[in-house]
């Protein structure tokens, strides 16, 4: 009869120490990819470093009064900073693929690796049971000498506690491997993020260039012209606003307090991205708030903190300093109610409609609709269904805005129609045949009582 054989302990033994061991050339490759990762790490340090001094220079401008300039050079600067967060994400792109480079190796090495083992944890049993026709008992009687059956014992143990170990070995190796496929699957989600992000950054470089080329061809690069425009705009804004608040008292439309959400739950998200949200926060020293606001609802400081509905005097959103191209986003899921350009509307005697320029408004489901104003780009259309925070353009300075910003309005859905003034009154100024967003004025409601 054969006795359990040390040769086959053995290579149980080997099987266990080969789980887990990688390759000298993997190791390599795995060093060679995280020093590549650990660069691109540091060189988005530097440019996040370029981008802050952008910002300071951008704030510095800011602060400068408001000329062909000035302008100018702001966009110029934008265009840099913006150059620089695509240069960012372009590493953060090649990041990504190493890390699915990096993971896909593992992946392979531990296949490999659980392939072997199960290999040789067979072959270990075959050789058993080829090797070992009787029970152990009967092995430990038909011994000659109580040596030889506490050998044979003492054998058969070490066997059973090496296989145990390696089926151990075994089953972590597999959770790993589950655990590096789940990682590659959310690295490549993450890529396809960073992928979308980069074609947005794009875009808005687009977005300002054409706003640059369109302002040097407006102003034929004259500060006269220039001013002309700013004050063509704010007479404009003054006849359009006047007319609207005519229009708005006459409305018979009827808002019930009472089916519109509750304050302060923070229904709503703030149009832009968190990370724009965040470089607020560090911008307060610029704004005197944290949200970038430059202008609040309403016209007392006591409107900007408590909920109340517009009076037909002051403003009837916020505004919200943002560089042309920065992407707009859904405030809260729903459907696009109607889009405008009110620039490109016209009187009879040639003057242009300057008040919303190109505008989204979405309806929600809970009485409320949210208004985006003064786009350079409008990514939805009317009857799309958006989700929060979706992208539904870039904001830009169209309309009356003499710097970049986003108007963002809530409205009681109750009391908001779209239509041209000229549908409702005979209106004949430049804005009579603008379609757009129009509420009775109980139905303006101050946006900080819900974001």
């Amino acid at each position: 009869m054969m006795r359990f054989g040390s040769s086959l302990l053995l290579s149980i033994l080997f099987a266990g120490l080969f789980l887990g061991t990688p390759g000298r050339a993997l190791a390599d490759a795995a060093s060679d990819i995280q020093a590549q990762i650990d660069a691109n790490q540091q060189q988005v340090q530097s440019l996040q470093a370029d981008i802050a001094a952008f910002q300071k220079q951008l704030d510095a401008l800011g602060a400068q009064k408001n000329t062909l300039q000035s302008t100018i050079s702001s966009l110029a600067l934008s265009q840099k900073q913006l150059a620089t967060q695509i240069q960012i994400t372009q590493s953060k792109i090649s990041s990504a693929n190493l890390q699915i480079r990096e993971l896909t190796l593992s992946i392979g090495d531990k296949e490999a690796t659980i392939a072997a083992n199960q290999d040789a944890i067979s072959k270990a049993l075959r050789g058993i049971a080829e090797g070992e026709r009787a029970p152990l008992i009967t092995t430990l009687i038909s011994s000659h000498s109580l040596g030889e059956a506490w050998q044979a014992a003492d054998e058969m143990g070490q066997f059973n506690r090496a296989l145990a170990r390696d089926i151990d070995t075994l089953r972590a190796a597999r959770t790993e491997l589950a655990t590096n496929r789940d990682a590659v699957s959310a690295e490549k989600a993450q890529l396809l993020s960073l992928q979308n992000e980069l074609l947005l950054q794009k875009r808005s470089v687009d977005a300002s260039k054409r706003a640059q080329q369109q302002l040097l061809a407006q102003t034929k690069n004259k500060e006269a012209n220039y001013q002309q425009i700013i004050a063509q705009k704010q007479a404009s804004e003054r006849s359009f606003e006047q007319e609207l608040v005519n229009l708005q008292g006459q409305l018979n439309l009827i808002v019930h307090p009472n089916l519109l959400p509750k304050v302060g739950t923070g229904l709503l998200s703030w149009p832009f991205s968190s990370a724009f949200m965040f470089n607020c926060t560090q911008r307060k020293s610029v704004f005197g708030n944290l949200f970038c606001i430059t202008q609040y609802f309403g016209n007392t400081p006591f409107a900007t903190a408590n909920p109340q509905v517009y009076s037909g005097h002051g403003h009837d959103g916020v505004d919200i300093a943002a560089p042309i191209g920065t992407p707009v986003r859904a405030a809260l899921a729903g459907t696009v109610l109607a889009t405008g350009n009110t620039d490109l509307a016209h009187d009879s005697r040639g003057r242009q409609c300057y008040s919303f320029g190109k505008w989204v408004m979405l309806i929600h489901g809970d009485g409320l609709n949210t208004m985006y104003a003064h786009l350079s780009e409008i990514d939805v259309a009317k009857g799309q269904s958006v989700g929060t925070g979706q992208v539904i353009g870039l904001s830009g300075m169209t309309g009356y805005a003499t710097g970049p910003h986003l108007h963002f309005g809530v409205y009681a859905t109750e009391g908001t129609q779209i239509m041209t003034l000229r549908q409702f009154r005979g209106a004949t100024i430049g804005c009579a045949d603008a379609t757009m967003p129009v509420a009775t004025l109980t139905a303006y409601l101050n946006p900080l009582s819900y974001l």
